[in-house]
């Protein structure tokens, strides 16, 4: 009886050996044999699964972004107790790839975001990924605001709490996290490239989600 082949897996290996490749040669260095060769499968095993070198290249970017999500979504089910507030620098903190394990992915993730300026295909799927990561920004900023508008208003008859209140009344959650989900990249690059250590760009993203109530 053949063997039964899990379609599935397999574009996940091959989408790792293009992660692999591209962390070492950049997208352009991406060939359809390297792959191959990389993800211990033949040349026909690589066409089967993809008709082309763009459609594997928009699988592993979505994959990519999945994988992501998944640490995300792992990182708040750790900690159910924690705060809104905790919650969303948790959530920022694994969105930005700023570890030293995380570094490799942050390469690899940031070629597909380079190319998907002048790539349509990849820039569609870009969009999907930052999606949900933008939800999960919006959902624990509205109700980190909640909860500081609700304490601010319990916190006594000094004028403190009233005005904590108030800040948080004016949060608009979807903006910020906007402007969180643009931070974290910025920061991701900036590692990248030298001009940031991950200590500095770690207190640069703790000073920004600080402010948020300030």
């Amino acid at each position: 009886m053949p063997k039964q082949v899990d379609h599935l897996s397999r574009r996940r290996l091959i989408a790792e050996a293009v992660c692999h490749l591209a962390d070492e040669h950049g997208l352009e260095g991406v060939t359809l044999r390297d792959v191959a060769a990389r993800a211990q499968v033949s040349m026909g095993a690589v066409q089967r699964c993809f008709r082309t070198k763009e459609e594997m290249l928009v699988f592993t970017l979505g994959h990519i972004g999945e994988r992501i999500g998944e640490r995300v979504r792992a990182r708040l089910v750790r900690s159910p107790a924690q705060s809104a507030g905790t919650a969303l620098g948790h959530a920022a903190t694994e969105i930005s790839l700023l570890r030293e394990e995380h570094r490799a992915e942050a390469r690899v993730w940031l070629a597909f975001v380079a190319q998907a300026a002048v790539n349509e295909a990849l820039a569609t799927t870009l969009r999907a990924s930052y999606a949900p990561l933008q939800e999960t920004f919006t959902r624990l900023i509205a109700e980190a605001a909640d909860a500081e508008a609700g304490s601010g208003s319990d916190a006594g008859a000094d004028g403190d709490g009233d005005a904590g209140a108030d800040r948080a009344a004016l949060v608009d959650p979807r903006r910020e996290a906007r402007t969180l989900l643009a931070l974290v990249d910025g920061l991701t690059t900036h590692v990248l490239i030298g001009h940031l250590t991950p200590p500095e760009a770690q207190d640069v993203l703790h000073a920004h989600l600080a402010r948020l109530w300030a």
